[in-house]
């Protein structure tokens, strides 16, 4: 790996070079094999697809590869059932069976408890599912990886979370980024550890405007229900006015959803633009360059495709969202190919059970 690579424009250091047609006969034997198997294929339908989408997948020089099985993922999935979702309803049906004893304290506590548990296991599943991703991607021969193992990042998610939300949601956006610099700040790529500095402020204002968009769209809808029915009375008396009140109360809803539906995609198109121009791997700086718009073409391009095929678009997906991905991505900087090593950290064994309990996430 002699020589160096240098990103400072030109052609782009992401690029996706696969094609619909050619990943529909994957998607498609997935779907059939996963319903003749009553969904335990699906690890393995996840598996093919990765490999294909990674396989088409290039960085700088090289394409990508993905290295995990299917029967990583089935092992993480089986773990998970038997260390937290067999006792997760023992724990419940113990609580309820204490509430109609009349012991409601106590079933109360325990099924909080049990709650709780949850709540922290949501944020190792988050850090766990995105340090086997990287241990089992594959770039000129190296992984990346992460010898945490996920459970202080746990604690961190909850309180994090929690203090986000005292003041009526107004910390949100310093948790969302406080987090992803934590959980990257763990990570590494071959003998380099990524470093994450994404700032609160710099999504506040976006954050900010979809905190009060509620009221102002709900007053602003009333309004134009108001002169729907204004409008509907002036032309036909009263039976005018309700049908006039009925269009205005379906534009009403039309307006407050369409609109705060919009203004959420602002600010994750906004979220995404900071964190991700604020994470570096060694010289090397990266940014995400996709807009509203473009976040906006593909949230209808995704509606209509499930919509007019009844469904079955949503195998798709997948695929329209890593391509959306790695078309937008681009970094900038200095990669010394010469001084690339092999990570040291730790192979994990089994896949991301945790994540895939919770379903969260999406590749």
């Amino acid at each position: 790996m002699h020589g160096h690579y240098e990103a400072e424009g030109g052609d782009s250091a992401f690029a996706f070079e696969g094609n619909w047609r050619e990943f529909a006969p994957i998607a498609f034997t997935n779907l059939l094999l996963t319903i003749v198997t009553l969904g335990i294929y699906r690890f393995w339908a996840t598996t093919r697809e990765r490999q294909y989408l990674w396989s088409r997948s290039r960085f700088v020089d090289e394409r990508l590869e993905w290295a995990g099985t299917g029967k990583e993922l089935f092992l993480g999935f089986l773990i998970v059932l038997a260390l937290f979702g067999i006792p997760y309803f023992i724990v419940s049906f113990g609580a309820q069976a204490l509430i109609a004893r009349g012991y409601e304290a106590l079933g109360g506590a325990l099924f909080l408890g049990a709650l709780v548990a949850i709540f922290y296991l949501m944020g190792v599943a988050r850090f766990r599912a995105l340090r086997y991703r990287l241990s089992r991607t594959r770039w000129r021969g190296i992984r990346g990886g992460s010898d945490d193992n996920g459970f202080v990042f746990g604690l961190s998610y909850m309180w994090k979370t929690v203090v986000a939300w005292v003041p009526f949601g107004l910390l949100v956006p310093w948790s969302m980024t406080s987090l992803w610099n934590e959980r990257w700040g763990k990570m590494s790529f071959g003998p380099y550890g990524f470093e994450a500095h994404a700032e609160a402020g710099n999504i506040f204002g976006r954050y900010l405007l979809f905190y009060l968009a509620p009221f102002v769209l709900f007053i602003g809808g009333a309004i134009m229900a108001g002169m729907g029915m204004l409008a509907g009375y002036g032309i036909g008396g009263e039976d005018g006015m309700a049908v006039g009140g009925v269009f205005g109360i379906i534009g009403l809803f039309l307006f407050f959803y369409l609109g705060l539906g919009l203004i959420a995609v602002a600010f994750y198109a906004k979220f995404y633009r900071e964190v991700v121009g604020a994470t570096r791997w060694k010289d090397l700086e990266f940014s995400f360059e996709a807009s509203t718009l473009d976040w906006v073409k593909l949230l209808l391009g995704d509606a209509l495709l499930v919509v007019l095929t009844l469904g079955i678009g949503l195998i798709f997906l997948s695929y329209r969202h890593w391509k959306f991905f790695m078309t937008h991505m681009e970094a900038r900087g200095e990669i010394m190919l010469d001084e690339l090593t092999q990570s040291t950290t730790k192979t994990v064994k089994h896949g991301e059970g945790l994540l895939d309990a919770f379903d969260m996430g999406a590749i």
